[in-house]
């Protein structure tokens, strides 16, 4: 790519240093480098397993023999006599089947790896550059699990309280306040997300917009409408810089993104949610969302030329039978009129099939809509369209209407969905009129309009986001939430923190995607492992209307892996590096026989490192991550 990628290389591989991490939020590989502790740690985590490994001469012989003693175990571990508490003997269980997962011959051709070879040279003293501290880590916790040491409850089951001598009442003041323990610590953590509903964040928000109307020689009226902010998206580094103070590595990110003609676009309205004297701690997540990171900008520029074939993750050209039209399940398609939005996503799953930001060349022609429109009458299956893109919010209240009005004239379709993140982008979007329109197809008890936005922090909020929402939610539409679970928005209960708001402002949450396995996009991604955390410590805890939503994974051609079914998925392999490989298998698991799915999870040490070091994280908070598979 020239002397210029050459010099994102440098930047990005060469300074390992933590002030560089800090700077330019990248992962330095000496965070993972493997220490003299981390072997010892390993040695003790299990004296059975090391002896089994110290006294066989060979693999082969150290596979039959750990085999053997995991069998024991387990047996063990369903034994009457058995003295662990029945919790602790689940973790012990759950870490016994990883790791005759991970020993299998089977599940090593797969991967075409072998933790056990690794494993073997390890106890012989042989340590390969490759290996990494995230590899021993997982064998450390798997190793403490299988023997009921894992440190997840740091209390016996006999020590608990003997309730016999008390009353009803006394039992249930006791466990009462035991609740209320849980509570404090859901609105300690919640107390350090800033909302965009509170004062703090308003007045400074109004001065950023002053500014903003003052650089563009722009008014009041013109700020309350849409048109003026599509037409005045910021795209260039040069006008950003007028308006806001970057760090170095976003301006390195964006000057390279506008060469290499990577779309980039950031809303008037969504530049005054951050801050415009810098980046902080409440606008971090914020700027994430369309500021890419250097190593974004450098994987995408790299392949950018072959984009249609080398970012299509969800291998959408395969499930699509017409064009406009994506279809994975039964009853529901994607229709995709348009393939651009008022801004870019960083790790949008679709950034491949964007040229530019608010390109009006990407609204398709009509002649394509009728087409995908007889397609969608002529099938008589399909119940549900999803009109996404790109945001359909981008098209004009005529055009839309024009396609709402040929959908509802198919008398199979019971529910038209619109996927939109204008809400949160640009919530002036949400006229009288649009809502009028959107009305006017919206038939109770015939067929439902419904939204689904894409919020991702309670910093994006605000009181004109709640006044677009009240509007729909007052026609009587219901408004949905898909969060995508980003290392932007991972912290401990940070997502419960947005559940609860995005409830009580009439939003109800529906999914909370892990981030797309995209190599191009990894900067973004969060182990699995902390969102079935997140599902079973955070969003477990809160009141059932405000953990509405399901974690999920979206298998690339087959569609959403329901997180929380364990039996849907399993690790199969840990790598050289500490990364998980995971078995996923399809929806139609026992309906149909069809493929699974393998795929590479980013290593849980770096995660950890990351927060630590970036974030500034207790990384004991997220200790239990280990022990989700």
């Amino acid at each position: 790519m020239g002397k210029q990628n050459k010099n994102l290389n440098k930047i990005i591989f060469d300074k390992q240093n933590l002030k560089h991490a800090k700077q330019y939020n990248i992962t330095p590989h000496l965070f993972n480098d493997l220490t003299r502790e981390d072997l010892n740690n390993l040695y003790r985590s299990n004296p059975w397993i090391t002896e089994i490994f110290r006294s066989s001469t060979t693999v082969n012989i150290a596979r039959e023999r750990l085999f053997q003693f995991l069998n024991r175990r387990e047996r063990f571990l369903l034994l009457p006599e058995c003295d662990l508490s029945p919790l602790e003997v689940d973790i012990a269980l759950s870490c016994i089947r990883t790791l005759k997962n991970i020993i299998s011959p089977l599940y090593e051709e797969i991967s075409d790896f072998s933790a056990l070879n690794v494993l073997y040279d390890i106890f012989d003293g042989k340590i390969d550059s490759n290996v990494k501290a995230g590899f021993i880590h997982e064998f450390i916790h798997l190793f403490k699990g299988i023997s009921g040491k894992s440190g997840v409850y740091n209390t016996e089951l006999n020590s608990k309280t003997n309730f016999d001598d008390m009353t009803p009442r006394e039992v249930s003041l006791l466990r009462s306040k035991e609740l209320d323990k849980f509570s404090e610590t859901i609105k300690n953590y919640i107390s350090i997300y800033k909302s965009g509903l509170e004062e703090e964040l308003i007045k400074l928000r109004v001065k950023s917009k002053e500014k903003i109307l003052k650089y563009f020689k722009a008014t009041e009226e013109d700020w309350l409408d849409y048109r003026w902010h599509l037409k005045n998206v910021i795209t260039k580094l040069d006008t950003l810089e007028d308006l806001i103070k970057l760090d170095s590595d976003e301006r390195i990110a964006i000057k390279l993104a506008n060469k290499y003609n990577i779309p980039f676009g950031i809303t008037p309205y969504y530049l005054s949610l951050m801050d415009l004297n810098g980046r902080t701690e409440h606008d971090y997540s914020i700027r994430s969302q369309v500021i890419p990171t250097l190593g974004v900008v450098k994987r995408l520029s790299e392949r950018w030329n072959e984009r249609f074939s080398a970012f299509d993750f969800m291998k959408e050209a395969y499930t699509s039978p017409i064009d406009l039209i994506t279809r994975r399940y039964p009853q529901i398609v994607i229709l995709k009129p348009v393939s651009t939005c008022s801004q870019i996503c960083t790790y949008c799953q679709r950034n491949w099939e964007i040229n530019s930001v608010f390109d009006k060349n990407a609204i398709a022609s009509k002649v394509k809509i009728r087409e995908a429109i007889c397609w969608i009458k002529e099938n008589e299956c399909i119940e549900e369209v999803l009109i996404t893109g790109g945001d359909p919010f981008i098209l004009s209240d005529n055009r839309l209407e024009e396609l709402l009005s040929q959908l509802s004239k198919i008398d199979h379709i019971k529910r038209i969905r619109i996927g939109t993140r204008m809400i949160v982008t640009l919530p002036y979007r949400i006229t009288d009129n649009l809502v009028r329109i959107l009305d006017k197809y919206h038939i109770f008890g015939r067929r439902e309009i419904a939204i689904v936005s894409h919020f991702e922090h309670v910093s994006e909020v605000t009181p004109d986001v709640v006044k677009a929402v009240k509007k729909i939610r007052k026609a009587g539409i219901s408004i949905y939430n898909q969060e995508v679970f980003t290392f932007a928005n991972s912290r401990r209960f940070e997502s419960v923190a947005l559940r609860k708001l995005l409830k009580i402002c009439g939003i109800d949450p529906y999914y909370i995607f892990n981030t797309k396995g995209k190599e191009e996009t990894k900067d973004y991604m969060v182990p699995i492992a902390r969102l079935l955390q997140e599902r079973k410590e955070e969003a477990r805890l809160v009141p059932g209307l405000d953990r509405t939503d399901e974690p999920v994974f979206n298998v690339p051609g087959l569609g959403k892996n329901y997180l929380k079914s364990f039996q849907d998925h399993k690790v199969v392999m840990i790598l050289s590096d500490g990364s998980r490989v995971y078995e996923f298998h399809p929806w139609e698991k026992n309906i149909k026989n069809t493929d699974v799915y393998y795929y590479k999870d980013v290593p849980i040490f770096d995660y950890l490192m990351r927060l630590k070091h970036l974030r500034n994280e207790d990384i004991e908070a997220y200790k239990t991550i280990w022990y989700y598979y």
